[in-house]
């Protein structure tokens, strides 16, 4: 099946812990971590605070999305090009309801969202915290009482697995074996709370997440045979 590119978009979100510290958790939210936190670290060689700091960003319940990334491809001249923007935001609301407008520019009966482990996390990820901060969830995203065949999201990482469930394959792992130019950063995803909440580095962050976007589209050209973009075809929207 030919890939219907002017259809895609691509995304990557990047996440932190609800709070910048474990105690100013509230209480009842700080009871569900202590729950949470037992079952991460069954050995007990951690406490909550410390599970909260390494791994409160990565579950939608305790965590909050500070950036979106999203890349879409167009032809001019007939050759493919790629455009990428990011939206960072400290109000984690303000961000969602601004992604859901750049959502709502596209053809919502063609639309198509791809990410790397786009469906077990980044996916699930934004629907839930719209819910939690009452933003309407956007067509795309709204897959309750959809058939498969109808939910519109194509997984680069689920693309590689081809029906193999048994390991997670990073995106740093994939690009090197397709010898595709690895993100320009100076930080990684094990990196970004810290970045966050220490250094207040919203803007790096946000750079961060448009190169895994540009890395996430190359992949998703590499893994249906086509050749990457150059360069020059790639471009980083500002505004």
């Amino acid at each position: 099946m030919k890939l219907a590119l002017e259809n895609i978009l691509v995304l990557d979100i990047e996440t932190v812990r609800g709070t910048a510290t474990y105690d100013e958790l509230p209480d009842r939210l700080k009871a569900q971590w202590d729950r949470k936190s037992n079952f991460i670290d069954r050995d007990g060689d951690q406490t909550p605070t410390e599970t909260y700091e390494d791994r409160g960003g990565i579950y939608a319940e305790f965590g909050k999305v500070i950036t979106i990334s999203a890349g879409f491809f167009t032809k001019a001249d007939g050759e493919w090009h790629f455009r990428v923007r990011a939206l960072a935001n400290e109000e984690e609301g303000t961000l969602l309801s601004d992604f859901c407008d750049l959502l709502n520019k596209f053809d919502q009966s063609k639309l198509i969202l791809c990410a790397h482990n786009g469906k077990e996390f980044d996916f699930p990820y934004l629907s839930r915290r719209m819910l939690v901060n009452g933003v309407p969830l956007p067509p795309v995203l709204n897959i309750s009482g959809k058939k498969p065949w109808e939910v519109n999201f194509l997984d680069t990482m689920e693309l590689w697995k081809f029906g193999d469930r048994k390991n997670f394959t990073s995106l740093e792992l994939l690009t090197t074996i397709f010898d595709i130019p690895s993100s320009k950063s100076d930080i990684d995803g094990s990196q970004v709370g810290a970045a966050y909440y220490e250094n207040g580095a919203l803007d790096q962050i946000a750079a961060y997440c448009s190169q895994d976007v540009i890395v996430t589209a190359q992949l998703l050209l590499r893994l249906n045979q086509m050749p990457i973009l150059p360069e020059n075809n790639i471009h980083i929207i500002n505004n």
